[in-house]
């Protein structure tokens, strides 16, 4: 039952507003505007008989007197068949519909459902009568491209019910009731295919939280090898501007291990959503030979969208990622940028007149940023599948600095750091993680996963990060003394740091076969790059040792543009042998 207030002030996006009787926390409300419209807005802060409301749209037009209609539900998402291949903004509402329901230019106001409820889907009940059921439980299932996508008791149903009818196989819409179910008290429920969900409240319908071990492999092999992410483990991606950010997200979304692909385009330019947009349908994905856009979702919410939807958004893709892997798949949730996020967070501290704590953030944006990439994790569900989601974010820190709060809080709560530089991508040695400043924790601990690939992977990938390291140190001492005053034995460590960086931590991504590797062809690869970097280079001269090895990394970069297992993937392989006994 909703209730009504009034307007009492209008600050940008805030509203206070009055009430009579109870508000709570995070429900949301209607602003009535006098042209006939209804503003949609959370409440933020309820104070004595006073709330603050955010509103998600332009507030322009909105006086005082205005009547609220608190709804006292919280913000939620529909769940159901029909999600994937969606465009939604931070609030649900699906872009192409509403473009074509408001034209191209989005008028305010406008709220449309997010699952369509005219088609039909061919359910499968997985129950019969008299079975009990508890939240959670499935009721069966209809095909969702290639997927079962599982249909469940709603998970917010308190106690257990007994089935007291159940559809048979049939087409249904999400509004059509497909069980009916009796719970311990005798009150009777209708069940559907639709259920939602409160964005900000955890779904954790799973029997045990598990300790991440199985490697994401994302084709880019300075990820997957060096700077590994798991399933169900998280990833930052902090950068400059123009550092490449967004296209490495992009080509992480096409070729990574994962069957849903979650796209939070959070406080991106327009641009660049419009291009994913125009890109996604048409990209051929590398697991099924179909449009990758059959198991993507895209959320997006532009800067040049209302920045109070923004902070909505983020938590809109991790809800739709909590409730694919409650059917035992594996997620992976691509939010960029975060930084936009937290900046609005700070609009709305900032109109809350809250204390600021560092750079004008609110104080407990750490807290923010923990709470949700805690929401990663791979589980152990009620029927003993394994289900995982697993977020990697984009940090856009002001200049460059990677002291600034949003990163510094980002990599307090994160299992990996792939940190992009204005050096590398001025080099042009993409992608532009810097392995000088770049992490990873999963590295030992999916040790014994990574060994399976390799028997020695995790011990010669360290081997080769600490030449990276004294590669470096013997460049900073070049660049005091010059190369003349450089020892032919530190020079040729040095060229093996080079050597290493040119054919295996940089990857092309124009090109068909070098853009992505399988983990085999890395750990095939790369074992041959080790050999390489363990030999004893013999040399006249620094000049001598140069030519080796820009004549060996025209080799590895011919092979590695070559399709695996090819006539020209084995004859160069063949002269790399040579060169290694030789």
């Amino acid at each position: 039952m909703s209730l009504m207030g009034k307007v009492v002030s209008a600050y940008g996006n805030m509203i206070t507003a009055s009430f009579e009787r109870s508000v709570r926390q995070n429900e949301v409300a209607y602003i009535h505007t006098s042209d006939g419209g209804k503003l949609k807005s959370e409440v933020i802060r309820v104070r004595g008989d006073l709330c603050n409301v955010q509103v998600f749209e332009i507030t322009q037009g909105i006086k005082v007197g205005d009547p609220v209609e608190f709804t006292g539900d919280l913000l939620v998402v529909e769940l159901g068949p029909g999600l994937l291949q969606q465009i939604y903004d931070g609030l649900q509402n699906p872009l192409p519909e509403l473009a074509k329901a408001a034209g191209l230019f989005l008028k305010r106001g406008v709220y449309l459902d997010p699952l369509d409820r005219s088609i039909k889907w061919n359910f499968t009940p997985v129950v019969k009568t008299g079975d009990w059921v508890v939240a959670g439980d499935p009721l069966g299932w209809v095909p969702e491209g290639k997927f079962q996508h599982q249909i469940f008791v709603s998970f917010s149903f308190i106690g257990r019910a007994k089935i007291t009818k159940i559809a048979g196989n049939g087409q249904y819409t999400v509004t059509d009731t497909i069980a009916e179910a009796q719970d311990e008290t005798g009150k009777r429920h209708e069940l559907t295919m639709l259920q939602r969900w409160p964005i900000k409240i955890p779904l954790r319908m799973y029997e045990e939280r598990l300790l991440p071990i199985e490697p994401l492999v994302t084709g880019c092999r300075i990820i997957d090898s060096f700077y590994p992410v798991a399933k169900g483990g998280t990833a930052c991606v902090p950068g400059p501007f123009g550092s490449g950010k967004t296209v490495l997200h992009q080509l992480i979304s096409r070729y990574a291990d994962a069957d849903i692909i979650i796209v939070a385009a959070c406080g991106e330019r327009a641009g660049e959503v419009v291009e994913t947009l125009r890109e996604f349908p048409h990209l051929e994905d590398p697991y099924t030979g179909r449009t990758l856009m059959e198991r993507t979702v895209i959320i997006c919410n532009t800067s040049s969208m209302p920045v109070a939807a923004r902070e909505a958004s983020i938590y809109t893709a991790i809800t739709i990622g909590e409730y694919y892997r409650q059917m035992g798949l594996q997620v992976l949730l691509l939010a960029d940028s975060t930084s936009r996020w937290a900046q609005a967070l700070r609009e709305m501290s900032g109109r809350l007149e809250e204390i600021p704590g560092e750079e004008a953030f609110p104080a407990y944006l750490q807290s923010r940023i923990a709470e949700f990439y805690e929401r990663a994790g791979s589980v152990r569900l009620k029927n003993g599948k394994t289900g995982a989601v697993s977020v990697i974010g984009t940090v856009s820190p002001a200049g460059g600095n990677f002291e600034e709060p949003v990163t510094q809080g980002t990599l307090a709560v994160v299992g990996a750091f792939l940190g992009l530089t204005w050096a590398r991508s001025n080099a042009r040695r993409f992608p532009a993680i810097d392995p000088l400043i770049s992490w990873s924790k999963y590295l030992d601990q999916m040790k014994e996963k990574l060994d399976e690939i390799d028997p020695e992977w995790v011990d010669i990938i360290k081997h080769s990060q600490k030449l990276i390291f004294n590669g470096n140190e013997v460049k900073k001492r070049m660049d005091v003394v010059g190369e003349e005053g450089t020892s032919l034995a530190d020079f040729v460590i040095y060229l093996k740091t080079e050597f290493l960086d040119a054919v295996y931590l940089q990857q092309n991504a124009f090109d068909k076969v070098d853009a992505y590797n399988t983990i085999e062809r890395q750990a095939y690869v790369f074992r041959k790059v080790h050999q390489v970097l363990q030999k004893d280079i013999v040399a006249k001269d620094k000049d001598d040792a140069r030519n080796i090895f820009f004549r060996l990394a025209a080799l590895f970069k011919n092979w590695n543009a070559s399709p695996w297992q090819g006539k020209d993937f084995e004859r160069f392989e063949a002269q790399i042998n040579d060169f290694i006994k030789g």
